[in-house]
């Protein structure tokens, strides 16, 4: 069977950037046998371009293909990185200093109700400097792996795709004692679970 729109894949990869200036190339990321990438084909869960590598490959077939940044999450942008308060990250009226420190990762919400990761560059006296870029900007993504399974996506997969958030907070994967809110009376895309 090969890969196609609504078919169920699974991958295993090494993701590797850098290297383009003669410099040994950093693995980034890597999806094992036991621990494999899984999404369903054809539905928005990953990069078209990556997708489009991987068309009509079937189990058991290789891959060793580039993405260039343009392609992936674009280019590295300075005005991606903001100033912001450091009383919006106040809870009870005390700074928040467990969560907000440099190198954190840090979900964040637009004021249209969008969905952003933060990276937290500096903790000053007045403000927090954090970094809206996708950690992969400016990178090529340089992937090999194998397609370990090609199948019908189930039922359930795709209801799950679909309406993600059915069932309140049990929707979510976890549970709801995660991070983003849900053991607070929220569910994961913001629902209230009360």
């Amino acid at each position: 069977m090969k890969i196609e729109d609504k078919k169920f894949v699974a991958l295993s990869y090494d993701l590797y950037v850098g290297g383009e200036d003669g410099s040994e190339p950093e693995l980034m990321e890597k999806a094992t046998e036991e621990r494999p990438l899984t999404f369903v084909f054809g539905m928005g869960m990953m990069l078209d371009a990556f997708e489009a590598q991987l068309k009509d490959l079937a189990q058991g077939d290789s891959f060793d293909f580039v993405l260039p940044c343009a392609q992936a999450y674009g280019e590295y942008m300075e005005e991606h990185v903001a100033q912001l308060p450091k009383s919006i990250f106040e809870i009870d009226g005390k700074f928040d200093s467990q969560r907000i420190a440099v190198d954190q990762t840090v979900p964040m919400m637009t004021a249209e109700g969008q969905r952003l990761d933060g990276i937290v560059l500096e903790v000053g006296d007045e403000y927090v400097k954090m970094d809206f870029n996708h950690p992969l900007a400016g990178e090529d993504l340089h992937f090999i792996g194998k397609v370990l399974e090609v199948r019908e996506s189930t039922d359930e997969e795709m209801e799950q795709l679909l309406h993600p958030c059915q069932g309140g907070c049990q929707g979510c994967q976890g549970g709801c004692d995660n991070d983003e809110g849900c053991g607070k009376g929220q569910g994961c895309c913001g629902n209230n679970c009360d």
